[in-house]
């Protein structure tokens, strides 16, 4: 029957307290969404502008480092923040990481070459996880269970909303003002979020203790940047048998067996290595790395080439990245809701990667001839297959797990999504640069330069094509297209290697409470950091919402055992948890039309389960007791949907979660006479 409405009616007859979500936690939520909006934002706006920026501050090999250092800092960073939130306090944490943003924000925009920019944006990563994993933590303080998915549902919709505004914004910027506005933009958003959270955001102090994995954090950090410096140097600015290379290589090697040693004995580890046991975790970890890597990869080059192959201005390469987009957000949404109501999911990575494989085969077939609707059509297929994958990963990942790990098997699917884009964008820079090189120096193999120009100049600055003589700017035009759609032709073989793995995906029969994961789980480009309670509550929640139409209260009076109208039962919880109603009040203010409430409230006084006090209706002593009945079958269906988690050595934080939200769902009434009624539409 519908989300939820607010509205009070006074009464003299007592009345359950106000649930209405508190003028100054809307605020605090809409400071949230601020904090959420620079982050995801700074995730896709960077992309459109990186042409700009590489002709400016020079540095075409190291392109990729802008968006790979962000993507490293806040992988590395996500854990810390949501342990040290929980330890020390969420307001103060979030208030720091927006200002470790702002402060990236503010000398990004001052670089003054490509090392400093490279630095300064490792910097706004570490704020950027932060402001991720800690606005979510924080909404779960504010707002009861019950309404948890739909407030986090709103901080997915900022990430749905940034995957389209960021490159036009970008582009916008870039073009109309200064790249440097790209990350100057950051600054008046942040300082009002800054600035009511001050203000308004009070927390309840419930703080956790925790044993931080810092040596696990920064080990599993190193490995990473080691195996990101080795794809992004080695080629390009050292030989790959170089000591250099082979020197990092090593080092990786022996950094990741440390991390292996130290997890093992973590109390409470960044990555437990018991997840790998799950041949399920395992493969879907493998998957989410090779969608990393095709997703940021492409996202980042894909501008270059339209800005410097297509000729178009860095806004309208915003608005051809739109089909992508479009491809990837439609079949995210469709795969999950399909695979939530049918229980059935393995076709949907299968086909994913499948498809995705298919869209890098048709980017490579690009060039500088390329029609607006051949782009646009292959931007689309390519976006529909990482879209098909991307939602279903981590729900199959929290369907094959035991409830204590579910938190950290969420997360993991997550960093190795994370690992595979800073990856992905380091192995791309690799190839481009490489490729382009090579392309150039092809091209001009036996033509005279006109003086100031050559092959180097061409290779780190893509403005120079502009001063060449008409004849010799289609080869080099020719020779960036070939090496930027070259790097999808060499990407191709990655996600083959996720379409054969997901064959051997088993396909376990779906839990009840596994429901599609939001948009942060599945956009994001660093990990999702909530705890097993956290997962479930949300999950449950949205679950409630769903199911809190006609087909619930039918599934519960069967399940109770009477053979009342749902409308009927509706009505009965209604009065058991506000004392009394009045059933016109509840027509006028809430989701069920006034016939079928009087159809509902002429059984429930013909069956003497409640009775009139003027115009109110109250409960009868069978009528209490069918209420109670009824709300025992509305807990009973909740802990169904836990499945195998709601067993006899089932945690007790899973107990008390059930029974909150169904106290808060079908209510155990709350006598606070001086309060006003609030008569509200039920889930």
């Amino acid at each position: 029957m519908g989300g939820d409405t607010h509205a009070t009616k006074p009464s003299s007859a007592g009345a359950a307290s106000g649930e209405q979500v508190p003028g100054n936690v809307l605020v605090s939520i809409g400071a949230l969404l601020l904090g959420m909006l620079l982050a995801a934002l700074d995730q896709t706006i960077v992309s459109t502008a990186l042409p700009t920026i590489v002709s400016d501050l020079g540095g075409l090999d190291h392109l990729s480092w802008v968006v790979t250092a962000y993507l490293l800092a806040a992988t590395a960073a996500t854990p810390l923040w949501g342990k040290l939130g929980d330890q020390y306090g969420r307001k103060p944490l979030f208030q720091t990481a927006i200002v470790i943003f702002l402060v990236g924000s503010a000398l990004c925009g001052a670089a003054q070459d490509m090392a400093q920019l490279i630095a300064f944006r490792a910097v706004q990563g570490l704020g950027g996880g932060g402001l991720i994993v800690l606005s979510m933590a924080i909404v779960g303080d504010l707002v009861p269970p019950r309404e948890r998915g739909r407030y986090q549902g709103l901080f997915g919709a900022v990430f749905g909303a940034t995957s389209v505004l960021g490159p036009l914004l970008g582009g916008l910027l870039t073009q109309h003002a200064s790249w440097r506005w790209v990350f100057y933009v950051n600054l008046p958003v942040g300082v009002v979020a800054l600035a009511v959270i001050a203000v308004v955001l009070r927390i309840p102090r419930t703080r956790q203790r925790h044993v931080i994995d810092y040596l696990g954090t920064f080990l599993i950090a190193a490995v990473a940047t080691c195996l990101v410096l080795v794809a992004s140097l080695g080629g390009t600015t050292w030989a790959w048998g170089s000591v250099q290379i082979v020197g990092l290589a090593v080092l990786g090697v022996v950094l990741a067996a440390a991390f292996v040693a130290v997890e093992r004995w973590a109390a409470e580890p960044v990555l437990p290595l018991r997840l790998f046991r799950v041949r399920t975790f395992t493969l879907s970890a493998v998957i989410s790395f090779v969608v990393g890597f095709a997703m940021f990869g492409a996202m980042t080059y894909l501008p270059t080439f339209l800005q410097v192959v297509q000729g178009v201005s860095p806004t309208m390469s915003g608005v051809h990245m739109l089909p992508m987009v479009l491809g990837l957000l439609l079949a995210s949404t469709a795969s999950g809701q399909i695979v939530s109501r049918t229980g059935r999911w393995k076709v949907f990575p299968i086909a994913g990667t499948g498809i995705t494989t298919l869209g890098l085969l048709l980017l490579h077939q690009l060039d500088e001839n390329s029609s607006t609707a051949e782009l646009s059509g292959f931007f689309f297929v390519f976006g529909l297959g990482l879209g098909l994958v991307m939602q279903v990963l981590v729900l199959i990942v929290q369907n094959a797990v035991p409830y204590a790990d579910l938190g950290v098997a969420t997360s993991g699917a997550t960093f190795f999504r994370s690992i595979g884009a800073s990856f992905g964008v380091a192995v791309f820079g690799t190839v481009f640069a490489g490729r382009l090189g090579e392309q150039l120096t092809d091209a001009f193999r036996g033509a005279t330069l006109p003086p100031g120009a050559s092959v180097d100049t061409l290779e780190a600055d893509p403005r120079g094509i502009a001063a060449l003589p008409p004849d010799l700017r289609p080869p080099a035009l020719h020779a960036y297209a070939t090496a930027i759609t070259d790097v999808f032709l060499y990407a191709a073989p990655v996600a083959l290697l996720g379409f054969v793995l997901a064959w051997f995906l088993k396909e376990d029969r779906l839990r009840g409470s596994v429901t599609v994961p939001d948009a942060t789980q599945t956009l994001a480009s660093n990990p999702v950091e909530r705890s097993s309670h956290d997962e479930v509550c949300r999950a449950l929640s949205v679950l409630g919402t769903r199911e809190g139409r006609r087909e619930i209260y039918r599934t519960i009076t069967a399940r109770a055992g009477y053979d009342l109208l749902p409308a009927a039962s509706w009505l009965l919880l209604r009065i058991r948890r506000y004392g009394s109603v009045e059933p016109g009040v509840l027509a006028e203010r809430g989701p069920v039309d006034l016939p079928v409430i009087m159809d509902a409230a002429r059984q429930v006084e013909e069956r003497r389960l409640a009775l009139r006090q003027g115009l109110d209706l109250v409960l009868t002593d069978e009528g209490r007791e069918v209420a109670e009945r009824l709300a025992q079958a509305r807990e009973d269906s909740l802990a169904a949907l836990l499945g195998d988690w709601w067993g006899p050595d089932r945690p007790t934080d899973l107990e008390r979660l059930v029974r909150e939200l169904n106290g808060e769902l079908c209510g155990a009434r709350r006598e606070q006479p001086d309060a006003p009624r609030a008569v509200r539409r039920p889930v």
